[in-house]
């Protein structure tokens, strides 16, 4: 059942134009005027970046910023051959696990929450910042830290998520960190499921091996690997429960 996380306030649809310079995504509103929105997501966007689709953006107009759009949302087809709004916002997905975990629907995995800190360093000389770091609640079963990971994924193959879409160097890299907390800590990877369509996760072996790797050395490990899937509407973003983990991904391309 869906449980509803964050309230993300009225989105203005529109058609997306083109996407350029990474950053940047023109979109033409329904009364026919043409904006140019900030493209939050650096990545090649595989699956959910449709010229021509429908897409959903906020008007945050500020002295501060040197556009007033954002994109937010993007439509495709889906698993079931239905249209789904999928987020292609990758600022979101820390706030929304963030929500969930204080909404309480994590903890039968995650056992009670006392405090949440974000961006905490860690690593090798204390060089990487860890996404989450929860302390558990005064009683929990397992005290340890829990160093927490989050991942947005977009990109699927039918009902299958997968991780990364490219060759992400600092994904690695965060594999073996999360790797070396153990087992003083608790090491939490969690797949950010940015659509509601999937039921499974595995790594993105075919974009990049090496990642996959070390995602099943990491798994053997001792890593945790919690896949949290998400429905998107106009105004709110929900819970929809865990993904089934699977180890190896499909060997063809995105």
């Amino acid at each position: 059942m869906a449980t509803p996380v964050l309230s993300l306030g009225p989105l203005v649809e529109g058609t997306l134009v083109k996407r350029y310079k990474r950053f940047l995504a023109d979109v033409e509103l329904e009364g026919g005027e043409v904006v140019t929105a900030h493209c939050p997501n650096t990545g090649p966007m595989t699956g959910v970046l449709h010229p021509g689709g429908r897409v959903r953006l906020r008007h945050a107009p500020s002295p501060s910023r040197k556009l007033a759009w954002t994109w937010e949302q993007a439509e495709v087809i889906g698993a079931a051959g239905t249209p789904i709004w999928v987020g292609i916002n990758t600022a979101l997905p820390n706030h929304l696990v963030r929500a969930t975990i204080e909404a309480g629907c994590l903890e039968p995995w995650l056992g009670p929450i006392g405090a949440i800190r974000a961006e905490v360093p860690y690593g090798e000389g204390r060089r990487s910042r860890i996404d989450l770091l929860l302390t558990p609640a005064e009683g929990a079963a397992d005290p340890r830290p829990i160093y927490l990971e989050v991942k947005n994924t977009t990109w699927t193959q039918g009902e299958l998520a997968l991780f990364p879409d490219t060759v992400t160097e600092r994904g690695q890299k965060h594999l073996v960190e999360l790797m070396a907390l153990l087992p003083e800590s608790r090491a939490v990877l969690v797949p950010c499921l940015s659509r509601g369509d999937v039921n499974r996760f595995a790594p993105g072996d075919a974009a990049d091996p090496r990642y996959g790797e070390l995602f099943r050395q990491a798994l053997a490990a001792g890593v945790e690997v919690l896949p949290c899937r998400y429905s998107f509407t106009a105004d709110t973003v929900s819970w929809q429960g865990l993904a089934n983990v699977e180890q190896r991904g499909p060997s063809e391309g995105p």
